[in-house]
């Protein structure tokens, strides 16, 4: 209060509409920040949830944790109240001094409406040191101090993953923490996963030479996988396999297609094997970018195109 609050102000707040105006100018303004802080709020408030539900081996309900959590921050901004969600600290506190069901909850609640109608001007008389006293305990027993123990085990992108959202979090929020972790996340899993596509090879007795495809198939590994296939030296029948592979996105069905089009411009024939039903879905959808026969496969169920002809020139 001697810095220039206005302290406690003991009683139940009145009912008043934000006089604001409804304009875009304002919207403009007031909508990123709204956003911002949603997103910070649920997503502190569903790992609140999953970190508890863990402690407790109980299974709570997302969805109905974020649509109390917006209701009851709609509600108490017609009362003039500041939004709020699930507190992690308080949470962990709360388990390890024994609450488990809503019983605790509800009493936290009432002791903290008790105190702000009634004490409130003793709660004004204690020390701000003494409240940074209170949050160090609470960070003390709420930090996972058993990362240090792990952290030379796990793979070193993900110590990476780990300061990074921790960096982030404490010079900007929780928000922007989680959207640059769960991106450099994606990133690294990529990238991992592109190294991962091989190719066996071999010509059977009929003189067709096989390509069988080991590790997905996606934009990242598109460039290692047309590396795989010597286009010159080949037979004119070539069948690649996906037993062992899938295809996940359309860079990868963009790719096939190249490598079979560089086959027919030396008069040569592509045909694919043992695709899985989501993969044929993917290049039924792309039948105008895709041009390569499908052999049928009595294991996977798989339409075919010309698959007669080709027994016959067999």
């Amino acid at each position: 209060q001697s810095n220039g609050g206005t302290g406690i102000s003991a009683g139940l707040p009145s009912f008043a509409l934000p006089k604001i105006p409804f304009t875009f100018e304002t919207l403009s303004f007031i909508v990123p920040y709204a956003l911002i802080l949603a997103a910070i709020g649920l997503i502190e408030s569903l790992m609140t949830l999953s970190l508890i539900d863990e402690l407790t081996g109980t299974h709570g309900s997302g969805n109905r944790e974020c649509i109390a959590q917006g209701a009851a921050n709609f509600t108490n901004g017609l009362f003039g109240g500041m939004g709020g969600c699930a507190m992690i600290g308080q949470s962990i506190i709360n388990i390890t001094s024994g609450g488990r069901g809503r019983l605790s909850g509800i009493t936290a609640a009432i002791a903290l409406l008790f105190f702000i109608l009634f004490t409130s001007s003793y709660i004004e008389q204690v020390p701000i040191a003494a409240l940074v006293g209170v949050m160090f305990i609470v960070v003390i027993k709420t930090f996972a101090w058993s990362t240090f123990n792990i952290i030379n085990k796990v793979p070193k992108w993900d110590v990476v993953v780990i300061i990074l959202v921790t960096a982030l979090t404490v010079i900007f929020d929780l928000a922007i923490a989680v959207i640059c972790g769960v991106i450099l996340s994606a990133l690294i899993f990529a990238w991992q996963n592109a190294l991962r596509i091989r190719a066996h090879k071999f010509v059977d007795e009929r003189g067709i030479k096989h390509y069988k495809i080991y590790g997905p198939l996606f934009f990242g590994s598109t460039t290692l996988f047309s590396s795989k296939f010597d286009v010159e030296r080949d037979p004119d029948e070539v069948i690649i396999d996906f037993e062992e592979s899938r295809i996940m996105d359309q860079s990868a069905i963009e790719i096939i297609n190249k490598v079979a089009e560089s086959y027919q411009r030396l008069g040569k024939n592509v045909h694919l094997r043992h695709l899985s039903q989501d993969c044929i879905r993917l290049i039924k959808k792309a039948e105008k970018i895709c041009d390569v026969n499908v052999l049928e496969d009595p294991d996977y169920f798989v339409s075919i195109d010309n698959y007669r002809d080709y027994k016959e020139n067999l």
